[in-house]
């Protein structure tokens, strides 16, 4: 097994900057094989930029003792210690390590630093970055503020909020996805802020994917209503909402089944209530795609997303979606005509936009449908053209001298252990 990097020891590649092309450190507390839409959107860049020709090294917690750092040319990982989530064993949270991070960028040092997440590997590559005057921008990506609400700690909204801010405006530009986070933030003291939305992959999601084999499974008829849910199940997806309106829609249609993809804390808790109700677990792949495209509507109760994902992923698998008037939904679903929108925590609103549809089979393929040709637009490729505009553009405006930077690559390359 690969040691893990520490503090006093790290080895490090040579990881040479290919001609016309950004030699970008990534780092991120979250990276497949841990499922989460945060998880899945790095992936995608940092797969697009390396496809763009730059060379990038990855910087996250390892994931269990199996896990081993992947090196190709062009790209290599660098795994950092990491410790389990309380509540999300599944998940790794990095721990301070600014003292690896200089030695390991003085040695290789990058055009430019990525920070995905704000935990404790997110600082101390902060604190380093800053140390060795390097361009250094981050992402606005979980509203942890928010979170706090859902878990009964709403007394530390407000230091939270001060930590993130601090943190964000550290950097030399901060990514959001939507201009109405953009706007909230401004609003709360964030500086810095530049959209990038995110894209959704119509190869794999589509209704294509549709299985009769997988309803049969299910144990539902062609015209049986199937209600799907994707996303954790956790206080802070507001899943009091989804109970509501399935419970509202299961009481005019019997047969109707729920179907809940993911895992978490509540599970237990609503396999007790619903025990009709279809828990598939974490799913993956085409095996996710299957699941979303075998349903007939997508309720989407969360009150707590900066974008979103699995909205684009249901429209794109030609489901209509009932959703919250914010984020990724309000950025793309017309309602009326793609999906239906609420106002935000209006449950009683939710709850009978979700009845409107499950009674009308017709106006649900025609929303999914038109969903469908939304999500076609949302190119991946575009996606990350943007991403990398902004690194080119922070790595310009940046205070240090590109002369000076080279200076010191060349002095620690001098310095440079032979590997």
């Amino acid at each position: 097994m690969e040691p893990t990097p520490s503090a006093d020891s790290i080895v490090v590649d040579n990881y040479p900057a290919a001609q016309r092309s950004l030699r970008i450190a990534f780092v991120t507390e979250t990276y497949p094989p841990e499922v989460n839409g945060v998880a899945m959107t790095l992936a995608r860049i940092v797969e697009g930029l390396h496809r763009r020709n730059h060379d990038v090294q990855l910087i996250r917690p390892r994931q269990d003792a199996s896990d081993a750092a992947e090196r190709s040319v062009r790209f290599h990982e660098v795994l950092m210690r990491g410790l389990p989530i309380p509540r999300y064993p599944n998940l790794r949270m990095g721990v301070p390590s600014k003292k690896a991070l200089v030695q390991l960028w003085s040695l290789n040092r990058p055009d430019v630093v990525h920070i995905a997440t704000e935990g404790a590997l997110g600082w101390s590559a902060l604190q380093a970055a800053l140390h060795l005057k390097l361009p250094v921008c981050s992402d606005f990506r979980t509203n942890f503020h928010a979170y706090s609400r859902h878990y009964g700690i709403g007394w530390l909204y407000k230091p939270i909020m001060a930590y993130l801010r601090k943190f964000h405006n550290r950097t030399q530009c901060t990514m959001v996805p939507t201009e109405a986070l953009k706007r909230d933030l401004e609003a709360g003291g964030f500086k810095q802020l530049t959209v990038v939305s995110r894209g959704v992959d119509t190869q794999q999601f589509s209704p294509s994917r549709r299985s009769a084999a997988l309803r049969t499974e299910w144990g539902v008829a062609d015209d049986d209503l199937v209600v799907v849910y994707v996303g954790r199940i956790a206080p802070e997806k507001n899943l009091a909402a989804l109970t509501a309106a399935f419970e509202a829609i299961a009481q005019q249609q019997p047969r109707a089944r729920l179907v809940v993809v993911g895992s978490g804390p509540q599970q237990a808790e609503l396999q007790a209530r619903w025990p009709q109700a279809i828990f598939a677990g974490q799913r993956k792949g085409e095996d996710l795609a299957a699941h979303y495209a075998s349903g007939d509507l997508f309720l989407f109760p969360s009150l707590t997303e900066t974008f979103g994902n699995v909205t684009t992923e249901a429209m794109a698998s030609g489901l209509p979606v009932v959703a919250f008037n914010y984020a990724a939904a309000a950025q793309l679903i017309r309602s009326g005509e793609n999906g239906l929108l609420v106002p935000m925590d209006d449950q009683a609103a939710f709850v009978r936009a979700a009845l409107s549809l499950a009674d009308q089979a017709a106006l649900r393929r025609q929303m999914g449908a038109a969903a469908c040709q939304t999500a076609s637009e949302l190119d991946w490729s575009a996606i990350v053209a943007r991403f990398e505009g902004v690194l080119d553009s922070v790595m310009h405006r940046a205070t240090v001298p590109s002369s000076l930077g080279a200076g010191l690559l060349a002095k620690a390359s001098k310095k440079r252990p032979a590997v």
